[in-house]
C-alpha cells in the first residue's frame, strides 16, 4: 500500500479512536438484507429465508472497506410472529479496523385488520470492535526522504479488542400489502466502545425511518406478485449522531428483472447515485448495485460495488394466518 493510502485509510479509522462516534455500515440494497434494515421484518415472507450480502467500499484504495452480512428468519404461528439470526462483519484497511456483530431477533405480529398487519420487533446481541496496532502508520512514521519508519510516539491503547452487548427495537405497519412505514432504533443501550482503559465512547444510537409503496400494473399469475409490472417509489432516512442521510429513490419490476435508481444524500452535500439491477425467481433472487460517488470525493475511492443473494425455501408447516409482507425486492 502506498503511504498516501495508508493516511487515508487511518484518517477514516481514527475517527473510530477519537470522541468522533462510529456510524453503522450502510447498505445501499435496503431490502435484500431485511433485518439489517429493520428487525421487524423478521418472518415477513411467511417462510425460511437466508440472505447474504457483500459491499466492497472504496475499492480503488487498496485495502478500503468491505462489509458482510448474513441472516436467516422464518414465522411461527406458535409464538405468533417471526425469529431471525443476523451476523455482520467489517474489515477495514486491510485488517487494520475490523468489526463484529451477532444478535437475534423476536417481531411479534398483529393482524390488525384484513388491510392492516402491525409488526414490532426486539433485537439484542453482542458486538465487537478490534484494532491491529501494528498495521498503523502514523506520520511521525514517514520520511519524505528514506520512507516509513519502524517505531512511533503515539500510545498503544489499551485494548485492542472491545465487545459489549447491543439492544435495538423496530416496528413495521402495512395496509393492503402495497403501502408501508417502518422505524428502527438500534444501540438503545449505546454501548461504551472506547479502546482506552478510563474513557467512554457510547456509540450512538441510529434511528432509522423508511416508508414506500407498490404500484402494480399488471397482476401476477395466479395471484403471484413476482409475475407482474409494478413500481416501488421508497425513502429510507438515517440519523446517527450528527450523521443524517437521506435515501429516495424507484424500483421497477419486470419480472424477473428488477432496475432500481436511488440518490444518496447526506444533507452537507449529496453523497452518491445507486444504481441496480436485479434477477429473481420464486425461490430466489440476486442483485447488484453500484453507488457512483458524485461528492467531493468524486471517483477516486472507485464508489462501491455490492452483490445480495437471497433463498426463500418451502414451508412445511400449515399455512399462516397472517398475511405475507410484498415489500421491495432490493
Amino acid at each position: 500500500m502506498q503511504p498516501k493510502n495508508y493516511i487515508l485509510v487511518l484518517l477514516l479509522v481514527l475517527a473510530y479512536l477519537s470522541n468522533v462516534k462510529g456510524q453503522d455500515a450502510a447498505f445501499s440494497q435496503f431490502y435484500a438484507n431485511p433485518l439489517y434494515l429493520n428487525p421487524a421484518l423478521a418472518g415477513a415472507k411467511l417462510c425460511p429465508r437466508l440472505t447474504l450480502n457483500y459491499r466492497d467500499q472504496w475499492p480503488n484504495i487498496k485495502n478500503g472497506y468491505v462489509t458482510y452480512s448474513a441472516t436467516w428468519d422464518n414465522n411461527y404461528n406458535a409464538i405468533s410472529g417471526g425469529l431471525g439470526f443476523i451476523v455482520n462483519s467489517t474489515v477495514g484497511g486491510g485488517g487494520i479496523y475490523n468489526t463484529f456483530n451477532g444478535s437475534a431477533v423476536y417481531s411479534y405480529r398483529l393482524q390488525a385488520s384484513r388491510t392492516l398487519v402491525l409488526n414490532a420487533a426486539f433485537q439484542a446481541g453482542y458486538m465487537q470492535y478490534r484494532i491491529n496496532w501494528d498495521k498503523f502508520v502514523f506520520g511521525d512514521q514517514i520520511n519524505i526522504n528514506t520512507g516509513i519508519h519502524e517505531q512511533s510516539a503515539e500510545s498503544r491503547p489499551g485494548k485492542p479488542n472491545v465487545g459489549n452487548f447491543d439492544l435495538s427495537a423496530g416496528f413495521l405497519a402495512g395496509y393492503k400489502e402495497s403501502v408501508y412505514f417502518g422505524a428502527v432504533v438500534n444501540h438503545l443501550s449505546q454501548p461504551n466502545m472506547s479502546f482506552y482503559d478510563g474513557n467512554s465512547n457510547p456509540l450512538d444510537m441510529k434511528i432509522t425511518v423508511h416508508a414506500g409503496a407498490i404500484f402494480d400494473f399488471v397482476q401476477g399469475m395466479d395471484g403471484e406478485d413476482l409475475r407482474n409490472f409494478s413500481l416501488s417509489p421508497n425513502v429510507v432516512y438515517m440519523q446517527q449522531g450528527k450523521f443524517h442521510q437521506l435515501n429516495l429513490g424507484m424500483s421497477v419490476n419486470m419480472f424477473p428483472f428488477v432496475g432500481g435508481l436511488w440518490l444518496r444524500h447526506n444533507f452537507e452535500n449529496p453523497d452518491a447515485m445507486i444504481v441496480l439491477l436485479g434477477f429473481q425467481q420464486k425461490q430466489y433472487k440476486i442483485g447488484y448495485s453500484f453507488d457512483y460517488t458524485i461528492s467531493k470525493l468524486s471517483t477516486q475511492g472507485g464508489g462501491a460495488h455490492e452483490i445480495s443473494i437471497a433463498w426463500l425455501f418451502n414451508n412445511f408447516h400449515k399455512k399462516s394466518r397472517y398475511t405475507e409482507f410484498k415489500g421491495p425486492s432490493f
